[in-house]
């Protein structure tokens, strides 16, 4: 793509898939709103390769080769009109440095490695960008492959952020190992995402919120598996925690993902069906949460408003 000088472009190295947004900023009401032009998804699955705590060769070319396709896309763009972000599987990695180097080449562009603590705020901004509410106090739950983060925020402001070292992708294979499933494995990974959920919970209750959101790729598949298969209370939208219960339940009477029968369950989404629901469980669970709402992507969209608010 030919960079138009109004142009910008993130990149989200994410431990199940890396995405290219691209955007252009529009002024609106003395706003500036972010207008997605393209988007591009790459199911790199980068946590499945974090084998004894370095990413194997398989992992590491698949992430190469993506990254090569999105520097296709960037020929032309100044660098201060790109950045790229890598989250909790590169954080991770023993070899990370390895994996940035051929990386930044591949994209043509630096690679910053982020804090969970930044990740958290650029979320936040992201989902303060797409649901403005200067008053509203809302809990925001991203689930991503390798990590969760957890931002209690108001109107634009986050107060209070948390990044746990949990996820759907780590989680699907370490519990669920090709995608069987049993009680025992359902169980005992909820009851761990309970437990890590618990170490931070108390400082979100004493603060108290109105609204819950959910901003990952997790939240919005688990949103349209449950709109799909009518499985949430009384015709609700969202995601509900009856919805929840009822689809695990119909992982648990199958036995293995590839023996589910979901309307709006992407194939390359299976593997980390399992994990994501779990996670999910026991945030509902410890945050006492009833309803979320599914809110588009909140890493992304916090990275481009921060290089639009620069220019």
């Amino acid at each position: 793509m030919k960079s138009d000088t109004s142009l910008f472009a993130a990149i989200d190295l994410g431990s199940n898939a890396f995405r290219l947004m691209i955007g252009q900023p529009l002024k609106r009401s003395q706003q500036i709103i972010v207008q997605e032009v393209k988007t591009l998804r790459e199911p790199v699955r980068l946590s499945e390769g974090l084998q004894g705590g370095a990413l194997d060769e398989l992992a590491l070319d698949r992430g190469w080769q993506a990254l090569a396709r999105f520097g296709k896309k960037l020929r032309g763009f100044e660098s201060g009109r790109v950045r790229a972000v890598a989250t909790s599987a590169v954080r991770e990695a023993d070899n990370a440095q390895l994996f940035l180097a051929s990386a930044e080449r591949h994209l043509g562009f630096r690679i910053d490695v982020i804090s969970g603590h930044e990740e958290a705020q650029l979320v936040y901004a992201g989902v303060a960008h797409t649901i403005p509410d200067p008053a509203c106090m809302r809990l925001v739950l991203d689930i991503g492959g390798g990590s969760t983060e957890l931002i209690l925020g108001k109107g634009a402001h986050p107060l209070v952020t948390e990044s746990i070292a949990i996820g759907s992708g780590t989680f699907g294979a370490s519990y669920f190992p090709g995608g069987l499933i049993t009680a025992k494995a359902l169980l005992e990974a909820e009851r761990v995402a309970t437990l890590e959920f618990e170490k931070v919970a108390r400082r979100y209750r004493a603060m108290g919120w109105h609204q819950v959101i959910g901003s990952s790729g997790t939240a919005r598949m688990l949103a349209k598996v449950l709109k799909a298969n009518v499985l949430n209370d009384h015709g609700q939208t969202g995601i509900t925690y009856g919805g929840l219960l009822r689809l695990s339940l119909r992982l648990l009477e199958v036995g293995h993902v590839k023996q589910l029968k979901l309307a709006g369950l992407q194939t390359h989404r299976m593997s980390i069906l399992p994990g994501g629901l779990v996670v999910m469980l026991a945030a509902f669970k410890v945050f006492g949460v009833l309803h979320m709402t599914p809110s588009e992507p909140g890493l992304r969209l916090g990275v481009l408003h921060g290089l639009m608010s620069r220019h």
